[in-house]
């Protein structure tokens, strides 16, 4: 009889990218429904190998929060997924590694069990996922005794992906079940329209108190308008207001115990609704689900700062308060009146030059709706 020692595997994630095209902020700690990006692949992969690694080049003390072992790529400069490949097989102590991006929230419960069954039955060396369409060729299962060949080939100066693989004997598995599975988020947009499923491109406004945040929506949206667009502004204040005056009749039928008091006329409506529990704040759902995004083309946001959605920030260096983008990682531009010590991966505007925000307004509407 002979004895059979099934295949060990050690999970990959990999986060080790430049993120340019997420304006440079580490992707693996992008907020998303709460979490950041890579705790949602953990909590996916884990589950499914005997370890786990998280392959970064920055923010190492952050990533080793998550409570697994964070290797750097063997090669400086962001070299691309086959440094923190040839990073996860020289530290894995498995006979594969099984490798996932982290910028893929929801990958199959089922990559581990589908891959490793197809790679033992065709009897290659790498396994890799297709959506049916496509392969993604950063959904890999890989022996770790390639591990020395990929050096040579990286040192060689070679950085195709696909191009190392196809040097290998290699079987595509089969996922067209889950395509979802491989869904990535690339721009800040992605994250927007994954999280809230939005029709309608939405922009935060991140400011400390007496940056002008009002004043300045007060002057854009009037050229918002002009040039045709539709705006809503959706605003969390931190305490006690009425649109109600005491003294008029909907506020003492309010205050009578109406949880909710619609009150309308030909040119305006308005609903007001109380809750029961004090210590609850707002949810941005609930206020964007009584929006009617037929009728709208814009949507600008006030606060809801650790909600995770694309975010202007705004600057003035009078206030004496730090810059916000380094802790949020959905800020996608600043707008400043001053020079900033360390140049940023995203856009840096005037903040007192109104045309130049505008444009740089109406250019993310348009991505928006070509992404």
């Amino acid at each position: 009889m002979t004895n059979f020692s099934y295949p060990t595997v050690t999970g990959v994630i990999l986060a080790g990218g430049e993120a340019r095209r997420m304006g440079g902020h580490d992707k693996g700690l992008i907020a998303f429904a709460n979490q950041p990006l890579v705790a949602h692949v953990i909590n996916h992969i884990a589950p499914q190998v005997e370890q786990l690694l998280i392959n970064a080049n920055r923010n190492i003390e952050r990533y080793q929060q998550f409570g697994y072992p964070v290797i750097r790529d063997s090669l400086s400069d962001f070299q691309g997924p086959l440094a923190g490949m040839l990073a996860g097989m020289l530290a894995a102590k498995t006979d594969y590694i099984l490798t996932v991006p982290c910028d893929s929230p929801a990958p199959s419960k089922k990559l581990r069990q589908r891959m490793l069954e197809c790679l033992l039955l065709s009897g290659k060396k790498i396994a890799v996922a297709t959506d049916g369409k496509r392969i993604q060729p950063v959904f890999a299962l890989i022996h770790c005794e390639l591990a020395d060949d990929l050096h040579k080939y990286l040192a060689a100066g070679e950085r195709k992906i696909d191009r190392w693989f196809a040097q290998h004997p290699m079987i595509e598995v089969d996922f067209s079940d889950q395509p979802e599975s491989f869904k990535n988020l690339n721009h800040p947009e992605d994250l927007l329209t994954s999280a809230y499923n939005m029709p309608v491109p939405m922009l935060g406004i991140a400011a400390y108190s007496g940056t002008g945040k009002t004043t300045l929506l007060t002057q854009l949206i009037p050229r918002l308008r002009e040039s045709g667009l539709n705006v809503a502004v959706v605003k969390h204040a931190h305490h006690l207001f009425d649109i109600d005056q005491p003294g008029k009749d909907s506020y003492r039928i309010r205050e009578a115990g109406a949880s909710q008091m619609l009150v309308a006329s030909r040119r305006l409506l308005a609903l007001m609704q109380t809750s029961d529990n004090e210590q609850a704040e707002p949810q941005l759902t609930d206020c964007l689900a009584r929006l009617d995004m037929q009728k709208l083309d814009l949507i600008l946001v006030e606060g809801f700062k650790h909600e995770a959605f694309p975010k202007l920030e705004l600057h003035r260096s009078n206030i004496g308060k730090p810059l916000i983008y380094p802790n949020d990682h959905n800020i996608i531009a600043i707008a400043t009146d001053s020079v900033l010590p360390d140049q940023p991966n995203i856009p840096v505007l005037n903040l007192n030059d109104l045309d130049a925000i505008l444009q740089f307004i109406t250019t993310f509407i348009r991505q928006y709706h070509h992404d």
